[in-house]
């Protein structure tokens, strides 16, 4: 994406090289602040792609609770109806 616009900026450079000083001086701020905002842009995606990794982290975590509390509630289960069958079986 920066590589994108640094070529359309070389580009305009370019294209403006016939152009008077001013002019060539607004090109130039135009593409800094054009240079600025797709920085500021990569800046915010990354700190989404952050966001969204911890939430998916603590999604897992929430969800490996979740499976041993119920792999631990069958293994009770388990115990109790084995438990219980010993216990019909000696009547």
């Amino acid at each position: 994406m920066r590589k994108l616009i640094l070529a359309a900026v070389v580009g305009t450079a370019f294209a403006l090289a016939g152009c008077s000083e001013k002019t060539e001086d607004a090109a130039a701020t135009t593409a800094d602040a054009a240079a600025s905002d797709a920085a500021a842009n990569v800046d915010a995606m990354a700190t989404g792609a952050t966001d969204a990794m911890g939430d998916a982290s603590a999604a897992a975590a929430d969800a490996a609770t979740t499976a041993d509390a119920a792999a631990s509630g069958a293994a009770e289960g388990a115990k109790e109806g084995v438990e219980k069958a010993e216990a019909d079986k000696k009547m």
